[in-house]
């Protein structure tokens, strides 16, 4: 299969098995001759309005049609698609389109009002399309229906971004993730054998498509030219529905969906003898949920550990590791990484490796790293050496086997629900508060979550602010999912003679007795 770029995975199935269904979504079925087609035009549409190669376009809404109809035509062009985390508040919105350099929007209904609050800070956007229909902003179908199916005929090459998705670093500022060509298909076929695709496979797809779990788990499917189940929102009920209605064969999901999954009526008598394969990853998971979901689901469970900056999983403990009963120690490992991934356990201090089976920072080389972060050469240097070695930030060590256990993090992010949360973003947001003298964020454990946000607060002289008061102060600069979840207060905050906080220190009660202090 000569498949090695984006646009080539819709021309390819396009061309020699255009009548396959390709996309199954919201109650329509779409094949690849259409999704083809459909993505010329809007290609077409695009380049109207001066889209180009190299040049950004924001899209912003839950899993659609119109995010592959997009997501192909700016492959076809050459052009960077830059997936916008829809939970996020408009202000922050705005940080990401303004950072990628984005000409023109596309909006789904639902986040219409975030553009609206922000509309007049887009200073490079020239072009907002709104899904659904705007009183003043072009509607979607209008703008692509004008337009010729032709394929405007762009060859990218391996090296070519085709992504940019956004990570937040611990400055608060998020980080534009340019993830090339190569980054995803050199080398994808070895994917098949290890997640268990092939052309027959039927693949859910209920991730956002803002992460890597979402937009590069979709690629994979589709790339092996199989149907792909998408969701637009993740709906335990309806999960289950499709997996029995479509014969859903692989999926991925983080550990917080199967929780839900195994509370959800009916859980017990859906069919789901279809799954070969549910990966899953990006948060913790506990082994209660993870005995029970292997009993109920009946299929292999393959867990994964990787990044946006290592365009996904890295690693892989294999259905065969899960052995709960004769080898329960390996349900803590995240696996062993794959064959053409290089991981080093680095001291971080000094870079040199650290002896076997002790605790150091992961680093790892690979195709699969990142060209780098868009317009930061500083943090791209400080991410990845000369040497193409990229510090992961998350600790861990390495057993006689070869495989590779989590242990905490040499950064501070917090993983809740599969998104990462940074405290520096939430503290410098809490600091706003008159009556916050001093705060630190934590991550503490969480059984649905895996971990939960808890803001350790000093108020200043005088106040009695509350638990609710912070929170709500919160909501108006925070996205949903970065809210603090819980709130103590303190007189005084530990801190070593140069004023850092001692994080660990404030962890430690919260996670005694937990296994390990990462997801």
């Amino acid at each position: 299969m000569s498949i090695s770029t984006i646009a080539d995975i819709i021309r390819t199935h396009g061309r020699e098995r255009g009548g396959s269904p390709a996309l199954e979504v919201e109650g329509r079925t779409v094949t690849f001759a259409e999704l083809d087609r459909r993505s010329n035009q809007v290609a077409q549409a695009l380049r109207a309005v001066g889209i180009g190669e190299g040049e950004r376009v924001a899209f912003i809404d839950k899993n659609s049609q119109e995010w592959f109809e997009t997501t192909f035509a700016l492959a076809k062009l050459g052009a960077v698609n830059v997936s916008v985390n829809w939970r996020l508040a408009p202000v922050e919105m705005a940080q990401i389109i303004d950072d990628a350099e984005a000409e023109v929007v596309i909006v789904g209904p639902e986040f219409i009002a975030h553009i609206e609050k922000v509309e007049q800070d887009l200073g490079r956007v020239h072009t907002i399309v709104a899904i659904g229909g705007h009183a003043r902003w072009t509607e979607y179908e209008a703008f692509v229906a004008p337009h010729p199916a032709d394929d405007p005929g762009v060859s990218s090459d391996g090296s070519a971004t085709a992504f940019q998705l956004y990570t937040s670093g611990t400055t608060g500022l998020p980080k534009g993730v340019m993830l090339t060509n190569d980054n995803f298909f050199k080398g994808a076929m070895d994917t098949a054998a290890h997640w268990r695709f092939d052309e027959s496979s039927v693949n859910l797809a209920m991730m956002p498509m803002f992460h890597i779990a979402g937009a590069g788990w979709s690629m994979v499917g589709l790339y092996f030219g199989c149907q792909t189940v998408v969701l637009r929102d993740i709906d335990p009920a309806r999960i289950l529905q499709v997996i029995e209605e479509f014969r859903i064969t692989n999926a991925f999901m983080v550990p917080a969906v199967i929780q839900f999954l195994l509370m959800t009526p009916g859980v017990d008598t859906t069919d789901f003898t279809s799954l070969r394969a549910l990966v899953y990853g990006a948060s913790p998971i506990t082994d209660k949920i993870l005995v029970q979901g292997m009993a109920t689901f009946g299929c292999e469970f393959i867990q994964v550990y990787g990044l946006t900056e290592t365009t996904g999983a890295i690693t892989q403990l294999d259905g065969t590791d899960h052995d709960p009963e004769n080898r329960p120690q390996l349900l803590r490992s995240c696996g062993r990484p794959y064959p053409w991934v290089e991981m080093r356990i680095v001291d971080a201090q000094t870079g040199e490796d650290v002896p076997l089976g002790e605790v150091g920072e992961l680093w790892t080389r690979s195709h699969q790293n990142m060209a780098g972060y868009w317009n930061n050469p500083e943090a791209t240097a400080a991410a990845i050496d000369d040497d193409g070695w990229f510090r992961t930030g998350d600790a861990g060590y390495f057993d006689a086997e070869g495989f590779v256990y989590l242990h905490d993090r040499v950064k501070d992010m917090i993983v809740s629900g599969g998104e990462n949360v940074y405290p520096a973003e939430v503290e410098n947001a809490l600091m706003k508060h008159p009556d916050i003298a001093d705060v630190a964020v934590i991550g503490v454990p969480d059984d649905k979550w895996g971990e939960a946000v808890k803001a350790v607060v000093v108020r200043a002289e005088g106040s009695e602010v509350s638990e609710a008061d912070i929170i709500t102060f919160a909501r108006g600069h925070l996205a949903g999912y970065k809210l603090p979840k819980s709130v103590d207060f303190s007189d005084v905050l530990p801190r070593n003679p140069s004023g850092k906080l001692l994080k660990r220190e404030l962890r430690e009660p919260y996670w005694a007795g937990a296994e390990r202090n990462i997801g």
